[in-house]
């Protein structure tokens, strides 16, 4: 077995900067943010000439869409990040508090229904970026889907939002069709044919969009974009399933809102080493949805921020 040269202190250094030891080794994988998964081809090119010039010529990706360049010598790590800097690249994504953000490809799938990569992008420098000092007592996951199909498993996240199509139904246009095209396209099973007129069951309905466009009679041709924010997700160890909001947000701005409000409320009341998912439940899920729908935490957020909280932090991974 090699003998290893790279202190404990130096490992734990350079694993805050977005190094992770190769097990076994002195070398690491540099993890590089590509904010939500989406890089240019000149990005692309510099981070494969980086792995051939600094590294074992090897990139993976994570689950988080970053990428790791692997077999990184530790004396090499500085000329690695400054090479990749020409191209805007940096790497990070490690310790207690907001990780990289997920999205998934939005509107340039066939069900996207919101802009994902837009969102997405702003969310981390938003939060990401503008959070990156703030410690929390566990690391903070947020992924942003593009419709109910949950494809990057929003409500598997500390924070998950979903995008949302409300369908704008114009009863008086119905005609009640026995074979009513917007019953067939509901995958569902919300939108159902009762007494002669058609009705959209708001219990079941998942926002898809999928019936806007469908009614031969234009009973539905439009509907209200909007975010779904789920809560409280955790995938790994153990499991938790996130929650909805019980409200649809129809204002992006609003939506963000609550992203800050959550961190803000997470970095307060968590207790270092639990998880979101884990503060949620001991404080109650109402009372936490209470404070998220109000703007008490952002009238106090400077406080929130200032105090002196969380400086160990929980995050081993």
């Amino acid at each position: 077995m090699a003998t290893l040269t790279v202190s404990a202190e130096d490992e734990k250094r350079v694993k805050a900067l977005g190094f992770l030891s190769n097990k076994g080794t002195d070398n690491f994988s540099g993890r590089i943010i590509t904010i939500n998964g989406k890089i240019t081809a000149a990005q692309h090119k510099c981070i494969a000439e980086a792995a051939e010039l600094f590294g074992n010529g090897i990139v993976t990706f994570t689950t988080r869409l970053t990428v790791e360049v692997q077999g990184i010598p530790y004396d090499k790590i500085e000329d690695f990040r400054a090479y990749i800097a020409k191209e805007g690249l940096v790497t990070g994504g490690t310790g207690s508090k907001v990780r990289p953000i997920v999205s998934c490809k939005g509107t340039t799938c066939q069900y996207g229904l919101i802009d994902t990569f837009e969102l997405s992008e702003e969310i981390h420098h938003r939060f990401f970026e503008g959070y990156s000092s703030v410690r929390l007592p566990h690391k903070f996951k947020i992924a942003v889907g593009g419709c109910p199909n949950n494809c990057v498993k929003p409500d598997l996240n500390d924070l998950g939002i979903i995008g949302q199509r409300i369908p704008n139904f114009d009863e008086d246009s119905c005609n009640g069709c026995k074979k009513c095209s917007i019953e067939k396209a509901c995958p569902v099973g919300a939108a159902k044919v009762q007494d002669g007129i058609l009705n959209i069951d708001k219990a079941v309905c998942n926002n898809c969009g999928r019936c806007i466009g469908n009614c031969h009679f234009d009973a539905i041709e439009d509907g209200v974009q909007g975010y779904k924010i789920y809560i409280g997700g955790r995938w790994g160890k153990k499991v938790a399933q996130g929650k909805a909001l019980g409200k649809i947000f129809k204002d992006k701005e609003e939506a963000l809102n609550v992203i800050e409000k959550a961190i803000l409320f997470y970095r307060e009341q968590g207790k270092t080493g639990e998880r979101f998912s884990q503060t949620i439940d001991r404080v109650g899920f109402d009372k936490v949805e209470a404070l998220l729908l109000s703007d008490e935490l952002l009238e106090r957020k400077q406080e929130i921020l200032d105090a002196d909280l969380h400086m160990t932090g929980g995050a081993t991974c």
